[in-house]
């Protein structure tokens, strides 16, 4: 095995970030951070506590009342993003072994998660100068105006796969709209989070726009959801962590946008694109190390092909290269977390007795150490089974046939969950109607997960609530004011008169 690569000037200790300054916690309370590749402890973090994340919440709020960003005029928010963008895409190679160190996430994969990071920046830029608000007109009554205004402090709580990237996702439409932040980044993944604090203050950013606490979800991430100042919280992870945000938001009635975990199907009919099927499903389960909630982990495959599909997509798992995540050679590397890959190994021996083992099935070889799965095909998986019904985030994925289109629906639609879906169809007629009878926030047709910035972002059922992406990011960003402006004379009830009887309401 090839040494593992370590990138330069890595640090040895992660802080928060707090009104422009790095400070550690209060406590002086720290967490280890590991390398998935060996395991071992690279770095501590500050691990945040209730009065960390006070301080992050009251500079975050005098910023936001006091400060200039959220009187900024549209354009001059949008030269800072772009600004951001630029200096994210200057960055990109050691971002992207910044986050292959930290996650165990393949380099080639890696490398994507930059530039996607900087689009989301420039998206919004566009997207905050373009934007214009309704007007409805009552000719000589009454002119209605809508008056979009940032909320204030936005809590954000990021997940630990692709974790830069989907900071993005939230950081960008929340600073675009004039709100102020405090992002609570994944304890497993903090390394990449840590740039932001310098793109940003290089940027332009006034000090209290943006501020960072790292720590665990039960102490910093409670402490932010449950904070009274707090008016919005934006979560990306786990359904049972979301259900229980919702329970301790609901004290004070916070705005919730939360995209949860996924099962997804990827529906495989007789007359669909074999080839194509067969590339855009492995993709949708091993990229990423599966480590991503729209996994197609669940494919449906109709009975006259179900032989070869099963047949075809084994022998292409069984090429996959496992290996060091820094290698451009690998395909799948280290799942990120000891923690997490026994939670992934113990659903690999209960899929051994749930299905039909057609590939992987534990550690590859010659990777003794590190957090490696080589993956794993489950064939003849029945519908209650355990590896069907229930999110793995990992390499692993579950095969099943079905004999109609209206079976196969129900299977598809047959888990908890609903986030996206992925249907390979000739038929365009029933590829439409399949596609809107499933039970799924965001469906692909022919193709895997490729997202247009412009489009709704979540899903449905334990899947999440709310959506972001495009105008939704906005609309959950900012409060919509109606303003009433009458243009003659208003006729009210003169309550307390002789008259009040003779006035129509």
């Amino acid at each position: 095995m090839t040494t593992h690569f370590v990138p330069e000037n890595l640090p040895t200790h992660i802080q928060h970030f707090i009104n422009g300054k790095f400070v550690d916690s209060a406590s002086g309370a720290t967490f280890d951070v590991l390398d998935p590749v060996t395991n071992k402890t690279y770095a501590t973090a500050a691990a945040g506590q209730k009065e960390d994340i006070d301080a992050a919440v009251a500079a975050a709020r005098e910023a936001f009342v006091n400060g200039p960003w959220p009187k900024m005029k549209p354009r001059e928010r949008a030269r800072i993003l772009n600004r951001i963008a630029d200096a994210v895409e200057a960055q990109e190679e050691r971002l992207a072994e910044m986050e292959t160190f930290d996650t165990g996430l393949p380099i080639t994969q890696a490398k994507g998660q930059a530039l996607r990071a900087a689009e989301n920046f420039r998206f919004f830029a566009d997207l905050i100068v373009a934007q214009f608000d309704d007007a409805m007109k009552v000719p000589g009554s009454q002119i209605n105006y809508v008056n979009r205004k940032p909320i204030g402090v936005a809590g954000l709580i990021t997940p630990w796969n692709t974790p830069f990237m989907l900071e993005s996702w939230k950081l960008a439409p929340a600073l675009a709209t004039g709100n102020t932040v405090v992002l609570k980044p994944a304890e497993f993944t903090p390394l990449s989070a840590s740039l932001w604090a310098d793109i940003f203050t290089d940027a332009g950013v006034p000090a209290g726009v943006f501020n960072l606490v790292n720590g665990l979800g039960e102490e910093a991430g409670d402490a932010l959801v449950k904070h009274p100042q707090v008016p919005l919280i934006s979560f990306t992870g786990e359904t049972t962590t979301g259900k229980t945000i919702f329970r301790n938001a609901a004290e004070n009635l916070k705005g919730m946008s939360m995209e949860l975990g996924g099962k997804s199907p990827c529906v495989i009919f007789a007359d669909a694109d074999l080839n194509a099927a067969i590339d855009s499903a492995l993709f949708g389960v091993f990229s990423l190390n599966g480590e991503r909630c729209t996994a197609g982990s669940r494919i449906l495959v109709e009975r006259p092909v179900y032989d070869e599909f099963c047949e075809r997509f084994a022998a292409r798992a069984k090429t996959i290269v496992v290996g060091d995540p820094h290698d451009p050679k690998t395909q799948v590397g280290a799942l990120v977390h000891p923690e997490h890959f026994d939670k992934v190994a113990s659903y690999v021996e209960l899929g051994k007795t749930e299905g039909r083992l057609l590939a992987g099935g534990g550690r590859p070889e010659g990777l003794e150490e590190g957090n490696y799965i080589a993956p794993t095909v489950f064939a003849d998986v029945a519908p209650d089974a355990r590896i069907f019904q229930e999110e793995i985030f990992g390499p692993v994925v579950a095969i099943t046939p079905f004999d109609t289109e209206a079976e196969a629906l129900e299977l598809a639609n047959n888990t908890k969950y609903g986030l996206a879906a992925y249907i390979w169809t000739s038929d365009l007629t029933r590829a439409h109607n399949f596609a809107q009878s499933t039970e799924a926030g965001m469906v692909w047709l022919n193709s895997h997960n490729v997202r247009d910035l412009r489009t709704p972002f979540g899903g449905v059922k334990a899947s999440g609530l709310g959506h972001e992406g495009g105008y939704r990011s906005i609309d959950f960003y900012t409060d919509q004011q109606a303003v009433h402006i009458s243009l003659g004379k208003v006729h009210t009830p003169k309550f307390g008169t002789d008259d009040a009887a003779k006035v129509d309401g």
